[in-house]
């Protein structure tokens, strides 16, 4: 299976990394995902499959990277960002990311793009294509200057309304 190109964008990421997140559900058949709905509440950071990203941001917030990722939810929530609420202290947190939580009826006036994205150093957009059930479809890599700009100006303005991650919840 291919890495993700956000894997070696914070790799060589040298400022910042910034992710929005703005659907209600996510991998359908992830088994984590189920073994949660099944009850097994688990920490991350024993699963392999989760290790990889956890180490990477570790080692980017251990440089000086800050880290943020912005989270645009539905109330009430689905259980989908239940579980990625009830993961975000041990995993997000713990290694080194800064996360908010919007309510979409609090976005009212923002303008953001249609799909999640991360932006790298304020320079390099990584779109993140899903399927309406969730399933991831593409991503697409992006160095349009402007495209940045826009999208780290969208990004801001969700986070300056966000509600950090210890104080959000979920309704």
């Amino acid at each position: 299976m291919t890495e993700p190109a956000a894997y070696d964008l914070l790799r060589s990421a040298v400022r910042s990394a910034v992710h929005m997140e703005m659907r209600d559900g996510y991998a359908p058949n992830d088994a984590d995902w189920l073994a949660w709905q099944g009850g097994d509440h688990f920490d991350p950071r024993t699963r392999q499959g989760w290790r990889t990203w956890f180490e990477l941001m570790q080692a980017a917030a251990g440089r000086g990277i800050g880290a943020r990722r912005a989270r645009i939810v539905s109330e009430p929530v689905t259980d989908y960002i239940k579980y990625e609420y009830d993961v975000t202290a041990a995993y997000n947190l713990a290694s080194g990311e800064q996360v908010r939580w919007l309510p979409r009826q609090q976005t009212a006036g923002l303008l953001v793009p249609p799909s999640d994205f991360w932006v790298f150093d304020e320079r390099v957009v990584v779109w993140n294509h899903f399927a309406g059930d969730g399933s991831k479809v593409a991503e697409e890599v992006s160095e349009d200057p402007a495209l940045a700009k826009l999208c780290v100006s969208s990004f801001d303005a969700v986070w300056e309304r966000g509600i950090p991650h210890r104080q959000y919840r979920p309704a």
